[in-house]
């Protein structure tokens, strides 16, 4: 009765307000990778292309080119080629005024008739010059108005100068006749105005200039009736300011006709079969091809990007998903987690933009230094950039994975271009060995410095594959490709220090900082429990050595070693390194209270190097540095103390929290300090005794199942064995007892000295003596410390 109301109301409650569950981990990682496939597939397509472009004639195609589909390519030289044609085919247009004669003839009539009028009147009046040269649209002086005023007009006369006027102005006057006589060497076509259509036939002889035009009307006036030679000379000079071009070029229609005929031309276009091989490999492309493939691209762009952009994507996704799959099942480092596959994703996502600019930059400078070949800057782009900053970050298997599909990328982005592809995971591969173990900046530019001598030798190697001599287009490639392995140095080194800011990774270089002696916390931990700290730089040596040995990393083994007990810094009194001559603090607690301390020193520990980011890697081998072990001799005390009517003692409480070394650094720290650790409760440390007791804490730790998660092998083990007790030897090497002088032996014997005895070796007789307990409770003591 009490559980089905709460299951209502909680359905009720999930029906009304629906809880959206967070995302898990896979389903983050699903996510992740359909929006880097998406971004990459934005990031190729809008300039890269799958049709590649070449810029001049001569240029070596990379690849074969075949025609995807049947189509029509519009080809547009050839189409505004005949426009141009059809535009230059139409001739000037002349304009023909017929009306030109009459309407000069009626303003004339009209003037003279005026001043007829005004002479019957008698004087003419002050405003009858200026109607009269308004009438005839010309400016009179006093002399010619004064003469002309003196000239009877009868109706002959008036006639005979119309007459004139007429026919002088029916011929077909031109402006200038060297420049109609340019344009009717090509042909002109006249149109007649007062019928607004083109005459069917037209000779240029019938033009005239208008100087002839003028001898013409001289010619007419000589026939004119009672009138003198002066008042001829007058009528001449009045009417040939009258005379205007009948014959005139219309510019404006011209124009236009040209225009209509250009747009009137269709396009032309050229047929491309399927399967047409457009251009070959390694052949020299020429003009037409050019054009071709030009074409081609735009079309493709045109009609068919989003069934490209689809194909790229579905590309993409399978090439990813396969990669990643396969790694994680058949290589072991390989195992990325959330994390990882997001910088994984940035740094995909970063390179591309940076090749994309690249080829933005490129195409540039390509028509700035016409001279160098268009392929020749791609050799300059730091394709290995990504997979050096991987490699730096991650492992090498994970950049080897990163620069097998990222090359396959690239050769997309550069139009299916096999050879960049290529080129790309030549160089990647060779950046990301060279960074291995990173210890100073200048590695970088060292691995920089490999990267560009494989691009040269990649380059050269090329250029004579293809078929090609000692040239100096050689050397442009040779420049570029030196150029290119050192941008990636300085675009890596650059950009390190803001991946370990922003995803808190552990790289060398941050390790190096870290293991700074002068570092806060290693300070404290020398000054609040220095037995500690000593016991971290002998682990620390040990770690580095053994990692060598079995090629794990040096640098990250004693760097953790430095740092895996600060967790003592809270309660330093009660570890047994730092007591001194002081009392043992454990021997007034129950053995579960004293097992809890020893345990909190490693989530103390976890705590410190988070607050002082240490990272990760640091925090999960403080955390695994004692795994799962028992603290066997708190247990066997309180397993003594155990009373037969109580509860019995549980073995899990005297164990630690764990987990157990997951990685062989981890490994070497849990076994480097269990193994200095008893090094001290050796009495006499030969070297023998050094070997039973190294492979007896490496036995005992083996069964205990503590390196069952780990990736050690029993070769590793042996090696490690082998370099704990050289170390150890160097350590506990052997000393000369040297003599105290004579001197300071009378001074304190008062030089009572029996005869025979070697008071120099005394002390070291009685320090002797005085280890000997010490050897009876070694076994006593690796117990108290928890290692057997």
């Amino acid at each position: 009765m009490t559980r089905n109301p709460r299951k209502q109301d909680g359905g009720g409650a999930r029906g009304l307000w629906p809880v959206a569950r967070p995302l898990n981990e896979r389903q983050q990682n699903r996510i992740l990778l359909l929006l880097l496939c998406l971004t990459l597939t934005v990031i190729i397509m809008p300039k890269g292309g799958f049709i590649p472009d070449y810029y001049s004639p001569g240029d070596i195609s990379t690849r074969d080119v075949k025609a995807p589909r049947e189509m029509l390519i519009p080809d547009q030289a050839l189409t505004e080629k005949r426009r141009i044609e059809a535009e230059e085919a139409v001739r000037p247009l002349y304009d023909f005024d017929r009306r030109a004669g009459r309407e000069t003839a009626a303003h004339l009539e009209r003037a003279l008739r005026l001043l007829a009028a005004e002479a019957d009147k008698g004087e003419p009046g002050p405003g009858v010059k200026q109607a009269v040269e308004d009438a005839l649209d010309v400016t009179l002086s006093e002399e010619q108005f004064a003469a002309l005023v003196q000239i009877e007009f009868s109706d002959p006369l008036l006639e005979g100068l119309r007459n004139a006027l007429m026919v002088t102005l029916s011929a077909k006057i031109v402006a200038n006749r060297k420049l109609f006589e340019a344009d009717a060497e090509k042909g002109v076509v006249v149109r007649d105005l007062e019928a607004l259509q083109d005459l069917a036939a037209f000779k240029g002889e019938e033009v005239l200039g208008m100087g002839e035009a003028q001898e013409a009307l001289r010619g007419h006036l000589r026939n004119l009736p009672e009138v003198s030679a002066r008042q001829r000379d007058l009528l001449f000079d009045i009417t040939q300011k009258m005379l205007r071009p009948t014959l005139t070029f219309n510019k404006n229609e011209t124009e236009q006709r040209r225009r209509e005929a250009g747009e009137a031309v269709k396009p032309v276009f050229f047929q491309i079969k399927k399967g047409e091989m457009i251009v070959r490999e390694g052949e020299r492309v020429s003009e037409e091809q050019i054009k071709k493939l030009r074409a081609l691209n735009e079309v493709g762009n045109d009609f068919s990007l989003l069934s490209m952009g689809l194909g790229l994507f579905f590309s993409t996704l399978l090439l990813m998903v396969a990669g990643h799959r396969f790694a994680l099942r058949n290589i072991r480092k390989y195992r990325p987690n959330s994390r990882d596959l997001l910088f994984i994703s940035l740094v995909f996502i970063g390179l591309f933009i940076l090749l994309k600019l690249g080829i933005f930059v490129a195409t540039a400078l390509e028509s700035a230094f016409p001279y160098i070949e268009s392929t020749s800057y791609h050799y300059a782009f730091p394709f290995a950039v990504g997979a050096m900053l991987i490699r730096l970050v991650l492992n090498s298997e994970v950049a080897l994975v990163f620069a097998a599909v990222c090359a396959i990328l690239i050769g997309i982005l550069f139009g299916n271009n096999l050879i960049i592809a290529g080129f790309a995971l030549v160089s990647s591969i060779t950046g990301a060995h060279w960074v291995r173990q990173c210890k100073t900046r200048a590695t970088l530019y060292r691995a920089g410095m490999w990267v560009a001598l494989a691009n040269v030798g990649l380059v050269v190697a090329l250029h004579f594959l293809a078929g090609r001599t000692l040239e100096l287009h050689l050397l442009h490639k040779i420049g570029f490709a030196l150029l290119g392995g050192f941008l990636c140095a300085i675009i890596v080194n650059g950009t390190i220090p803001l991946v370990e800011s922003l995803f808190k990774y552990t790289t060398d270089i941050k390790l190096l900082e870290l293991a700074n002696m002068n570092a806060p916390v290693l300070r404290e931990l020398m000054v609040q429990a220095p037995g500690t700290y000593h016991h971290s730089i002998i682990v620390g040596n040990l770690v580095e050595a053994a990692a060598e040995a079995i090629n794990a990393n040096p640098l990250l083994a004693r760097v953790a070693a430095y740092y895996h007990d600060i967790g003592k810094i809270k309660k330093p009194l009660y570890f047994i390194e730092n007591t001194g001559n002081a009392a043992n603090r454990h021997d007034k607690l129950a053995p579960s209270m004293s097992a809890l301390i020893l345990m909190a020193h490693v989530k103390d520990g976890v705590e410190l190097a988070r607050e002082n980011k240490l990272g990760e890697p640091l925090v999960d081998i403080i955390r695994q540095h004692h795994g799962t072990a028992l603290i066997k001799y708190f247990y066997d005390k309180a397993k003594s103390k155990e009373d037969p009517g109580m509860q019995q003692v549980d073995e899990r409480d005297y164990r630690y929290p764990g987990p157990r070394p997951q990685t062989r650094e981890a490994a070497l720290i849990m076994l480097a300090d269990a193994v200095e650790a008893a090094s001290r409760t050796l009495t006499e440390p030969t070297p023998a005794r050094i070997q039973g007791m190294v492979q007896k804490i490496i036995n005992n730790i083996f069964i205990d199942g503590q390196l069952d998660e780990c990736e050690l092998t029993l070769k590793d083990l042996h090696n490690i064995a082998k370099s704990f007790n050289r170390i150890l030897a160097g350590i506990f090497h052997h000393r000369i007892d040297y003599p105290e002088p004579a001197y300071k032996e009378r001074d304190r014997d008062g030089g009572k000295k029996k005869n025979g005895e070697d008071s120099n070796r005394e002390p070291a007789k009685e320090a002797k003596d005085r280890e000997a307990p010490a050897a009876k409770g070694s076994t006593e003591d690796l117990k108290r410390l928890g290692m057997s």
